[in-house]
C-alpha cells in the first residue's frame, strides 16, 4: 500500500461521530460537577474522592468516576489518586471566583433547551427553524432564568461596549437598552458614563430583573424601564444611543430591518445604534463560536441565525443607515456592531 493511501487510511475514524452522538455525557457530567460545586470543593482541598464524598454528600464511587472523566475533557488534572482543578476550571467554575461562570447551565443545559435540541432535531432542519423559546408567552419563566444565568457569559462582552461608548464625545445622555434582560449593558454604560440615564425595554417581569441590578449597581433615578414587547411598545425618542444587544440574531432580515428602522426614529440628531452579535465569517465556518451560534438558534427560534459582517451591512442599508463597523470585545467572542449614518 502507498504511503498516500496509508495517510487515508489513517485518516478514518469513527470516534468523531461517536463522540457527538454521547455528546450529552459533557452536558451531564458538567451539570453534576456544577450542582455537587465539585470545583469549589476541589479548590478548598478536598482532593481525592473519600474527601469530596464528605464534603458534598455524594459517593466516593460517582465521584471518582465522574472525577476522571472530567479529567479525560480537560476540566481537571490527575495526580497519585488526587484530582486539581485546570487553569480555567479554576477561574471559571470555583463558586469564590468573581469570574465564576457555573449558572450559565441553568439556561443553557436548562430542560426546555435540552428539549428543543434534542426531542426532534430532524423538524427543525428541515423547516429551517423551530417554535422556540424566542417565540413564547412572555410569562415564561425561562426568560428569568435566562436573564439571571446568562450574566457571566455576557458581562465582558457589556464592559466592552461601554469602554467603546466611554470613548465618544459627546458621550451619549440619553440611552435606549432594547431587549435589556439582566439589564447589564446599559447598566455597564451608565457605569462608564456618569450623567447617562437608561430606559430599559423588556417583558414586565424581566425588566423588572434588570430594574434590582440596576438598583444594587447604584444607579437609582438614572435607570427608567419601558416593559412590554419591544415590538408593540413605543420606545420614544431622541435617545443618544439605541443598544439592541445580543437581539437581532432571533430574527430574519426583514425583521431585524423593521428593528433597525424603529431604532433609527428613536435616535436624537447625531445617536448611533449598537448591536451585539455572534459574528461568522463569509464562509460560516469561522469563528468556532460565531459559526456554531447558527445551529442554536436553528433549533430554538423561528428564523434566526447568526449573521456576517455582509449581512448586517444589507440589513443597515435597507434600514436606512449607510452600513455597519465591526469591533472585536474579547475576551468575549462577540461583536459590537455600530450602525453607521
Amino acid at each position: 500500500m502507498s504511503r498516500e493511501a496509508l495517510a487515508s487510511v489513517s485518516e478514518i475514524n469513527p470516534e468523531p461521530f461517536i463522540e457527538a452522538v454521547l455528546g450529552f455525557r459533557d452536558t451531564a457530567a458538567i451539570k453534576a460537577a456544577i450542582d455537587l460545586d465539585l470545583f469549589t470543593a476541589l479548590a478548598e482541598g478536598a482532593t481525592e474522592p473519600a474527601a469530596l464524598a464528605i464534603r458534598t454528600g455524594a459517593s466516593e464511587r460517582g465521584l471518582r468516576i465522574l472525577c476522571d472523566y472530567l479529567t479525560l475533557k480537560g476540566f481537571l488534572a490527575k495526580a497519585d489518586g488526587r484530582y486539581a482543578p485546570s487553569p480555567s476550571s479554576a477561574v471559571f467554575l470555583d463558586r469564590r471566583s468573581p469570574a465564576y461562570m457555573g449558572g450559565v447551565a441553568d439556561f443553557l443545559a436548562a430542560p426546555e433547551m435540552m428539549a428543543l435540541f434534542l426531542d426532534d432535531p430532524v423538524s427543525y432542519v428541515r423547516h429551517g427553524g423551530s417554535l422556540g423559546l424566542a417565540n413564547m408567552a412572555p410569562e415564561n419563566p425561562i426568560w428569568i432564568k435566562f436573564a439571571k444565568a446568562m450574566v457571566p457569559l455576557v458581562l465582558g462582552s457589556a464592559q466592552g461596549v461601554a469602554a467603546e461608548v466611554a470613548t465618544w464625545s459627546p458621550p451619549p445622555r440619553r440611552v435606549l437598552d432594547i431587549a435589556a434582560g439582566h439589564g447589564f449593558f446599559g447598566i455597564s454604560v451608565a457605569k462608564a458614563v456618569p450623567g447617562a440615564a437608561i430606559v430599559a425595554v423588556d417583558w414586565p417581569d424581566v425588566v423588572a430583573l434588570a430594574a434590582e441590578n440596576a438598583k444594587a449597581a447604584g444607579l437609582d433615578g438614572r435607570y427608567a424601564t419601558l416593559p412590554g414587547s419591544a415590538f408593540d411598545v413605543d420606545w420614544g425618542r431622541d435617545f443618544d444611543l439605541v443598544l439592541l444587544p445580543n437581539f437581532l440574531h432571533h430574527f430574519d432580515h426583514d425583521t431585524c430591518v423593521s428593528l433597525l428602522e424603529k431604532a433609527r426614529a428613536s435616535l436624537a440628531p447625531g445617536g448611533r445604534v449598537i448591536a451585539v452579535e455572534q459574528v461568522p465569517d463569509a464562509e460560516r465556518i469561522s469563528p468556532p463560536w460565531p459559526a456554531g451560534f447558527a445551529l442554536i438558534m436553528l433549533a430554538t427560534t423561528q428564523r434566526g441565525d447568526a449573521y456576517t459582517e455582509a449581512e448586517l451591512g444589507d440589513m443597515a442599508r435597507d434600514a436606512g443607515f449607510s452600513g455597519v463597523a465591526l469591533t472585536a470585545l474579547p475576551p468575549s467572542p462577540a461583536s459590537l456592531v455600530l450602525f453607521e449614518a
